[in-house]
Formats: structure tokens, sequence, C-alpha cells
């Protein structure tokens, strides 16, 4: 069985397969630092601080014991950066996809 593991392990598919998640990971990671870092501090300008707050449902409290009960907050400056990362990281693949599928016609 561990024979059977190390020809697993070792097929081209595998290690291909490993390689692009930590690929993937690490570009998830410059695709947040870019959607956070740069591109929302500009919408965040461009609106006046509009984007990166929230909509407050109810405010920090205290309840009758006396303990602070925390806000509730709808994030929606979160949720729009969130969008931002998948819709850029979406692009890429598409233009990837795209390259690749167009060097497949070109060799044949």
């Amino acid at each position: 069985m561990l024979k059977e593991f190390k020809t697993f392990i070792a097929q081209g598919n595998v290690l291909d397969l490993a390689v692009g998640v930590i690929i993937g990971g690490a570009f998830g990671k410059i695709v947040t630092s870019l959607v956070d870092d740069l591109i929302m501090p500009i919408i965040n300008l461009v609106t006046n601080g509009g984007v990166t707050g929230g909509i407050v449902l109810r405010e920090k409290m205290l309840d009758a014991a006396g303990k602070e009960v925390p806000a509730i907050i709808i994030n929606y400056g979160g949720f729009l950066s969130t969008i931002l990362n998948f819709l850029i990281i979406a692009w890429v693949i598409f233009l990837v996809v795209k390259v690749a599928n167009k060097a497949k016609v070109t060799d044949k």
C-alpha cells in the first residue's frame, strides 16, 4: 500500500495539482492585498468613506446584568471587498484558460 501511495504521489498530475494549489493560495493573498490595500482606499476616497462602513442594526449596549452586548452591524464594505477579490481571480482564471485553449488549438 505504501508503494502504491508513493507511485500515486509521484505522478505528474498530483504534483501539478499541488503546485497549482500553493500558487493559487499565494495569488489569492496577493489579490486580497490588492483589493484591501490599494483598490478599497481609492473607492473610499471617491465615496468619502461610504464603502468601508456598515449599517448599524443595534448599537453596543449593556444588558440587565451590566455586561456589554456587542453592536450588530451589516458590514457591506467587507462584502464588497470579497466580491472584488472573486471577480479579479475569476477574470485571471478566465484569461489563463483562454490562453491555454488557444495554445491547444495551435498545437494541432
